[in-house]
């Protein structure tokens, strides 16, 4: 028995550097992340439950099968891009701008969505303004980083794919599902907010979250639209495959260029309609960056 003793104090010491590093590490989410720390708590919040969704309070349990079908049919357009929806996160229902504000940590927008590095993921929405595109939209991102992982969507995407695949799936702007089509009018879009091609963002200008939603109201514009300009493009040249050919090449490992890059180059050669030049475009293939 004696010999136990030294294990025992050992474990009872680790047990307790293992309680301290939670407790602060708990405590850090909640400082640097509070919303991340709130979406967690959801279930002991005063949110009504319904499966996976959360609605506020003040949302009558009325409208809860109106919600419940615009996200069926979210679910069904991801499922429909994507080739297999994976993804299954925790839906939180505002109804005002203080909780949107609490679990999203913006006052802009009718949603947004949070992963985590465990595997947590929550899509927040404004009851106001709920349609079948916002969530898509928000879907996307989660989908996006259940396939591919958090550290590699976090790290290795271009907030700009991300950005403009979820607009694939989010029919507010350009409503046209041939990607051809599709391109055209994100073009159209695109001259309008660049002025005629004469204030142009850069792809690597917006391959950064910050970077992307930096500036005002017409500048994020101009970036969604850059984004939905480029990723139509590249999805009418990459062909009918070419969006799960370039996950599959991620997911084994090549980089994001040399995926975008090798899913557009192998679906342009069936290509039956020549498109216009992309005017974001350069002749050096470097514009495609990480």
């Amino acid at each position: 028995m004696k010999t136990n003793k030294p294990v025992k104090k050992l474990i009872l010491r680790f047990g307790k550097v293992l309680l301290i590093g939670f407790t602060v590490l708990a405590g850090s989410i909640a400082f640097l992340y509070p919303q991340i720390f709130f979406c967690h708590l959801i279930s002991f919040s005063d949110f009504s439950s319904k499966g996976t969704i959360y609605f506020s309070p003040e949302i009558k349990k009325a409208h809860f099968p109106i919600v419940e079908m615009l996200i069926a049919k979210s679910e069904a357009r991801v499922d429909s891009f994507y080739s297999c929806k994976k993804s299954d996160p925790v839906f939180i229902i505002c109804s005002n701008a203080r909780q949107y504000e609490k679990y999203c940590s913006s006052t802009e927008g009718a949603g947004c969505s949070i992963g985590t590095p465990w595997g947590s993921n929550y899509v927040i929405l404004n009851a106001q303004g709920l349609n079948v595109d916002v969530i898509s939209h928000e879907m996307s991102h989660i989908e996006l980083l259940e396939k591919l992982g958090w550290w590699k969507t976090a790290f290795k995407i271009p907030q700009w794919f991300n950005e403009g695949t979820a607009l694939m799936l989010d029919r507010r702007f350009v409503n046209n599902s041939d990607p051809g089509d599709r391109y055209f009018e994100y073009m159209d879009e695109w001259l309008y907010y660049t002025r005629g091609g004469q204030e142009i963002l850069e792809l690597e200008d917006i391959s950064t979250i910050k970077g992307f939603f930096n500036g005002g109201q017409r500048q994020v514009m101009l970036a969604y639209m850059t984004s939905g300009m480029e990723v139509s493009y590249w999805l009418a040249r990459a062909g009918g495959n070419g969006f799960r050919d370039f996950m599959s090449e991620m997911n084994q490992g090549s980089s994001f260029s040399e995926a975008y890059i090798k899913a557009e180059q192998e679906g342009s050669h069936s290509l039956k309609t020549k498109l216009p030049r992309n005017p974001l475009r350069l002749e050096n293939s470097k514009k495609i960056s990480e």
